[in-house]
């Protein structure tokens, strides 16, 4: 399983981008990536010291899980799971200045044009990715994430915003794995029957979805691929104002899907993975950078001038 994770992940749409974007980058990026998240999750999940952790089974009552083999493999679960979810979320990686961003910047006057934070956006973007790998489809797996930002900011994490809904690409509800025919690398016309029957993500996301959608608040669906002509004008047509997806088949056509209207959208706010495209990216490049989960990010100008206050009073 952790293989064929690792190995969609480095082929997902989101790492395509950048290494088409910058020919010239360090082709390990995304493996760096993947070992700052295991760290970082190791630290938030894992308990290090095994006595500790036997505490907490004990206090909780599992203490027959502190007997092996059920302790090592309780412990080897976890380390796998931990480099499962590491490895999904460096496909959305936080690397030099790729991000969701609308292609002309310069129209985000109303509240619904403007962007959410990146760290927000990666943060849902990976929920979608994770929900991509429950696909039945075999070709490829899609996933979806609703959300909305509502006037509560109790939502742990991602600010005002909360859940409205999640689907992937799969049959019909309540179908066998034999009633609709699967792909066929050697018979092209099965592989194309295929299409006619799978519901796609965006389209299961918007029919159980548990909320709806209220055309007040600024509501957004983030997509692990562009989406297709089907789901364009459903998405515009259930009151969404923010699309979050890739770009790499936006004007293709393959086979029997086409996704040629997501670039002529109108009346609803397309954010897609790319470098971004305002140019302050290169202004940042003279500012103080500081190294969080081993990424270098700009020092904000209230810290930094925080920092010099503290230098001025002789604070060290």
């Amino acid at each position: 399983m952790v293989q064929f994770v690792e190995e969609t992940s480095y082929k997902c749409d989101f790492i395509q981008k950048i290494t088409k974007t910058l020919p010239d980058a360090n082709t390990d990026f995304y493996y760096e990536c993947k070992q700052e998240r295991i760290k970082e999750y190791e630290m938030l999940f894992l308990v290090s010291n095994e006595e500790m952790h036997k505490q907490i089974l004990m206090t909780i009552g599992l203490e027959n899980l502190c007997e092996n083999p059920y302790f090592s493999n309780l412990r080897q679960n976890m380390k796998d799971l931990i480099l499962l979810l590491a490895t999904v979320a460096s496909s959305v990686p936080n690397f030099k200045h790729f991000g969701f961003y609308r292609s002309n910047p310069e129209q985000i006057n109303e509240i619904h044009n403007q962007s959410l934070p990146q760290e927000i956006a990666r943060h849902c973007m990976v929920q979608a990715r994770l929900l991509a790998y429950r696909t039945e489809d075999h070709k490829t797996g899609v996933g979806a994430v609703i959300g909305a930002e509502g006037k509560s900011r109790s939502c742990d994490g991602t600010g005002a915003m909360y859940f409205v809904g999640c689907g992937y690409n799969a049959f019909p509800v309540g179908s066998e794995y034999a009633d609709f025919p699967h792909m066929d690398d050697k018979q092209k016309d099965r592989e194309i029957r295929k299409f006619r029957y799978v519901i796609h993500a965006e389209q299961n996301a918007l029919t159980f979805r548990c909320q709806e959608i209220k055309p007040e608040e600024r509501s957004m669906i983030f997509v692990t691929k562009c989406p297709c002509d089907e789901c364009v004008p459903l998405i515009k047509g259930a009151g969404i104002k923010q699309i979050y997806a890739g770009d790499v088949d936006v004007g293709k056509k393959k086979a029997d899907i086409s996704y040629m209207r997501f670039g002529e959208l109108e009346g609803v706010s397309k954010f897609t993975w790319q470098l971004n495209p305002s140019g302050a990216y290169g202004l940042e490049q003279n500012e103080p950078e500081r190294r969080e989960n081993g990424v270098l990010r700009p020092v904000p100008q209230k810290e930094e001038q925080h920092q010099d206050k503290k230098l001025r009073l002789g604070i060290h």
